[in-house]
This record gives C-alpha cells, structure tokens and sequence, in this order.
C-alpha cells in the first residue's frame, strides 16, 4: 500500500509554480512601498530603496525555496530504496 497522500504531487508543483509568483509579487511590493515613500516625502531615493527591499525579497524567497528542496532531496538520497546496491 502506498502511504504518500494522494494530491502530493499537486501540491508541490503548486509550490515550485507559486516561487515564481513570489518573486514578481516581492519585486511588485518593494516597487510600490518605494514609490509611496517617494511620493510622501518626496525624496527620489526612496523608490530605490524600494527596489531593493524587493529585489532583496525576492531573493530570500529563492533561497528559502533551495534550502527546502536540498532539505527535501537529501532526505530522498539517504532512502534505503535509492540506495546502490551492487548485486
């Protein structure tokens, strides 16, 4: 009997699709906090700050993303049913 859930697969390609999404959405944010405090204080720099808090974002999101499938495949590597076995 298989005792992986059902819609496993499902959800971690929703996972893998929704890194893609959270990059543009963490850039999108950083854009619009930067424009906003640009625009209330008037300050041009502001924006750019922005843009990195985004951009800064977004790669902490990647970076989450790559530990967790490290974690995911190095828990995979060491299954006995993977291991070689030289017969």
């Amino acid at each position: 009997m298989d005792s992986e859930p059902k819609f496993k697969r499902i959800v971690e390609g929703a996972s893998v699709l929704s890194l893609g999404i959270s990059i543009v959405v963490a850039i999108l944010l950083g854009i619009a906090i930067g424009y906003g405090l640009k625009r209330l204080t008037g300050v041009a720099w502001l924006f750019w700050l922005g843009v990195f808090w985004g951009v800064g974002g977004a790669i902490l999101n990647v970076y989450k993303a790559y530990k967790r499938a490290k974690r995911d495949l190095d828990a995979l590597a060491s299954d006995p049913k993977y291991q070689n076995r030289d017969v």
